[in-house]
């Protein structure tokens, strides 16, 4: 029987991909990749790393497509990971060594995450050690499929581990911007939902908490309170766009009603 399998969802992933598995393929028992019918060469690299690949379609809720991943697995164990993720030597061993463990009750572990952004990992303004969940049993995680920041949910017992997944998310910045937009796409749907059954006060109220308390105090918040300054230039851009995502998410909803 197969030990862990690594499992992805991906679309238009070749400049990443191939790193992603590089650092897997003496870890894991088997690769198992979904993708949103890709029109580059990611599934002919992920299938030169001996994956088992499904195509479907691009979903805009992509966690859709990792569930299927997840289902598609064959270990006892999964490693959820995105394709622009690295697993240091370091991690490796780690998780190597958690799994081996037939005596351990854990069902699931949480792991930090180096997040790369702009020339430097982020250490401060909340961006370390960002846990993440993405090791579990086979059959006791799944996601939930309906936020695009959710973790997976397991049952049982779970623990932390202490070396760090590596991030490496955004190529460049106008790529940022590109993946920026999207997650403000994906929150201004969920406003929609939100606010699908509020009375007028409610929709003032929620208006005023968008537009200006929640971009005002996340700024504050991961730039002062958490040391964002801390990371350079780097840290001040990262605070600002993150809270800038509010307001915009939230102007976004307005056009789409109009």
């Amino acid at each position: 029987m197969k030990k862990l399998s690594v499992v992805l969802a991906v679309y238009n992933e070749e400049e990443s991909i191939g790193r992603c598995l590089e650092s897997v393929k003496d870890l894991v028992d088997e690769i198992v990749v979904v993708d949103g019918t890709s029109n580059d060469r990611t599934v002919e690299i992920a299938r030169r790393f001996g994956a088992r690949v499904k195509i479907t379609t691009n979903k805009p809720n992509f966690h859709i497509n990792k569930q299927m991943a997840i289902d598609m697995a064959e270990g006892s164990w999964i490693l959820q990971m995105d394709a622009d993720e690295v697993v240091s030597p370091r991690l490796a061993s780690e998780i190597k060594s958690k799994i081996q463990n037939p005596k351990s009750e854990i069902n699931g572990y949480w792991m930090p995450r180096k997040n790369y952004f702009l020339g430097r990992f982020l250490m401060k303004g909340g961006q370390y050690p960002d846990y993440t969940l993405r090791l579990y049993k086979k059959g006791k995680g799944r996601l939930p499929q309906k936020d695009v920041h959710e973790q997976a949910v397991v049952e049982g017992k779970v623990s932390y581990l202490e070396n760090a997944l590596l991030h490496y998310p955004y190529k460049s910045f106008s790529f940022y911007l590109l993946k920026w937009n999207r997650y403000n796409d994906l929150l201004a749907g969920q406003i929609r939902e939100e606010l699908g059954n509020k009375n007028k006060i409610e929709r003032i109220a929620y208006a005023i908490a968008y537009l200006f308390i929640k971009p005002s105090h996340w700024l504050l918040t991961t730039y002062l309170r958490h040391k964002g300054f801390m990371d350079s230039w780097q840290g001040f851009v990262f605070s600002f766009f993150s809270a800038l995502r509010f307001p915009v998410s939230f102007i976004v909803y307005l056009t789409s009603k109009s």
